[in-house]
């Protein structure tokens, strides 16, 4: 197979993305039919690369954060990749069944017959993010698979060690007709995103999205955009408060908050602030007894976003907004080589505070209180849907005017992200946060076209039944009148 080499961002970039996705597309059609069979057996050869190279895979991701736990990596990014994978070996046959839809009277009493036939849609792009630099290719790659698609990959090029490894083991296990990468800078993904795919799929910033949904445009490519936003956690009254915080913080923390359905902020009872604080520095320091040599709790990717975290707690600072540094060992942050940030709520911040505009992306929590629970659902709704949302309760009425009053692109009740765990259920944005979904049947319905087919009787000459027949006479008027009518 072709040795996949890191691409530099010039015009030979852009025609070796040219030439392979000709390749792919003509190997697509000469293929014709793409079998259960075949899509099984591409899925094994990714199951197979990602079991074979676990430990390499993980070592990547520590390489490229400089402290990233080997037990996040193989959960998260591994593990998640292939229970992706094999939920649509399992359903797949499924899946690709002609679902029969009911043809219109009276042609179905005359023999017509309608349906539908998920077809592969041809070369599906595929732009991955850096938080979960081989999660993001593999969990959409399931569906783009079990479709019967081929695939070019991009990879962050944040994560330079993830996107080699990721180069080698696509390598190793598939043609470059079927799947293949192309690493490199924003030169080399803005190339990308402008090649006239079949479909493109991009996990990232919401910033990046509007530059890859306008240069999908000029070819009319379609998109599935999966992005983020400020996913807000309501937390009731009715919430056992201990059991909720600590959560909460499990899932705030989980790869220092580097995920795009992290708890973003925190809407508390006025009254339940201080225990909330309480609760979340106890559950910190159960968790993380240390923090800077501490191989469990991940570093912030680079110097960049190190910079912007710490750029919303000196904005916070300077409009004196009470933050709470959650530092177990009193450790001193001023020697940082990793560029690790201690977890750190900011108590009731001001709308118009940096940690309150965009995502945070990071071990920030905003805490912000309410008297009443209306308040919280006008709150959310006042600003851009989110991708998550979460509700810790015990009140059914509140629960179901959680559910009602807003939206976002998933719900998780009484915990956070769970919902994307579960491989049946689909996973996507509305609005700012996101479009199109994947994961489950949805994933592979986004990666297929669902082509109408319908099949006409030879037995009767049914235009002519019809009146659609010309010369037009009294059949063609009873036939008007029959339909024209309230």
């Amino acid at each position: 197979m072709r040795d996949q080499q890191t691409i530099t961002p010039d015009t030979s970039a852009k025609a070796d993305m040219q030439a392979a996705l000709r390749a792919q597309r003509d190997s697509y059609i000469n293929e014709g039919m793409v079998s259960a069979a075949t899509r099984i057996d591409r899925i094994d050869r990714a199951i197979d690369v990602l079991v074979k190279h676990s430990e390499a895979i993980s070592a990547a991701m520590n390489d490229d954060f400089g402290c990233r736990p080997r037990e996040i990596n193989l959960m998260t990014d591994v593990s998640g990749s292939i229970g992706c994978l094999k939920h649509c070996r399992q359903h797949l046959k499924r899946w690709m069944k002609h679902d029969r839809r009911p043809s219109m009277f009276p042609l179905n009493l005359l023999g017509g017959r309608s349906s539908i036939e998920y077809q592969p849609k041809g070369v599906v792009g595929l732009i991955a993010p850096w938080n979960f630099p081989l999660g993001m290719v593999f969990e959409p790659l399931a569906g783009v698979l079990a479709a019967g698609n081929r695939a070019m990959i991009k990879p962050s090029e944040f994560t330079p060690a993830t996107a080699a490894i990721i180069s080698e083991i696509v390598t190793e296990a598939f043609d470059p007709t079927e799947l293949c990468v192309f690493t490199g800078g924003a030169e080399v993904g803005q190339a990308f995103s402008a090649l006239p795919f079949d479909h493109i799929i991009f996990t990232g910033a919401t910033s990046i999205a509007r530059h890859i949904m306008a240069a999908a445009a000029a070819n009319l490519v379609p998109v599935t955009l999966e992005l983020g936003g400020k996913s807000p956690v309501v937390l009731s009254r009715s919430a056992d408060l201990p059991q909720a915080v600590q959560r909460i913080m499990v899932g705030k923390m989980l790869n220092a908050g580097q995920v795009c359905i992290a708890p973003d902020y925190l809407l508390v009872p006025e009254e339940q602030l201080d225990q909330v604080v309480e609760q979340a520095t106890q559950a910190v320091r159960e968790m993380y007894p240390t923090l800077l040599n501490n191989q469990q709790y991940t570093a912030v990717i680079n110097h960049r976003h190190y910079q912007r975290l710490n750029n919303n707690l000196a904005d916070a600072h300077e409009r004196s907004i009470q933050t709470v540094a959650i530092n177990p060992a009193n450790e001193d942050f001023e020697s940082n080589p990793n560029q690790k940030i201690p977890p750190t709520l900011i108590i009731n911040p001001s709308d118009d505070a940096m940690c309150m505009q965009d995502e945070i992306f990071g071990p920030l929590l905003p805490i912000k209180t309410y008297q009443n629970f209306e308040e919280t659902i006008a709150y959310i709704n006042q600003n851009p849907r989110p991708l998550a949302a979460y509700y810790f309760g015990q009140d059914p009425s509140e629960e179901k005017r959680f559910l009602t009053g807003t939206t976002s692109g998933g719900v998780c009740i009484n915990d956070v992200m769970f919902h994307m765990l579960q491989k049946d259920l689909p996973f996507g944005g509305i609005g700012p946060s996101g479009m199109g979904a994947y994961h489950g049947i949805e994933g592979f319905k986004t990666f297929s076209h669902a082509k109408a087919i319908y099949r006409q009787t030879r037995r009767f000459n049914v235009a002519k039944l019809a009146g659609l027949l010309p010369p037009y006479g009294d059949t063609s008027e009873k036939n008007i009148r029959a339909q024209v009518k309230r």
